[in-house]
């Protein structure tokens, strides 16, 4: 009963909208059509863009309005998207399987011990144009990842990432610079 009364009936309630709605997710296995209810849920999808089976969290804070993805993304099996905070991920990001992208942290009960070293936070997560995260890896609260960089796959991303480059570890480091993606609005047609 300490749940209840911690959040309150509304957020009980929503708790159970948003876990049948996103179970209801979970059993669609068109990915058109997985995409076609995200939007209709609040989320907002880009052309092109493929969900696999994610899974979504801490729904019943703002739902799924606080997910962005952008035109040609790809979400593979087993992604963990927390939606406590916004999650922006813009074109061409893909995230392979079992990903997790954290927005938020909250050590328990307003009464935990911990709440006065690590009081609850939710921070926006940003995977700029281009982005590449390797299966397993956990995107931490609050970080950006710069344009056609790649986590690699078991990283854990503790903090921002420069565009072009390779990070790996635990925690994640830069451990390769690699050429910068191709303006592809530049490339001429071949005929």
């Amino acid at each position: 009963m300490k749940a209840l009364s911690s959040v309150g009936i509304g957020k009980a309630l929503r708790y159970l909208w948003y876990g049948f709605y996103a179970g209801l997710i979970h059993w669609v296995h068109v990915p058109p059509l997985r995409t076609f209810l995200l939007r209709l849920a609040g989320a907002t999808v880009g052309r092109d863009t493929v969900f696999f089976d994610a899974i979504f969290i801490n729904l019943y804070h703002y739902g799924f309005r606080t997910l962005a993805v952008g035109d040609r993304c790809f979400i593979g099996d087993g992604v963990m998207l927390d939606t406590r905070g916004k999650i922006i991920l813009e074109d061409d990001v893909t995230l392979s399987g079992r990903t997790n992208i954290v927005t938020h942290i909250n050590v328990g009960y307003d009464d935990h011990p911990l709440q006065r070293f690590y009081p609850t936070k939710e921070s926006v997560v940003r995977l700029k144009k281009g982005v590449y995260v390797g299966t397993a890896a956990t995107i931490l609260p609050g970080v950006t990842v710069g344009k056609g960089s790649i986590v690699a796959a078991g990283a854990v991303v503790t903090k921002d990432v420069p565009p072009g480059v390779v990070v790996a570890g635990v925690p994640a480091r830069v451990i390769k610079q690699i050429r910068q993606m191709i303006n592809t609005t530049n490339v001429p047609n071949k005929k």
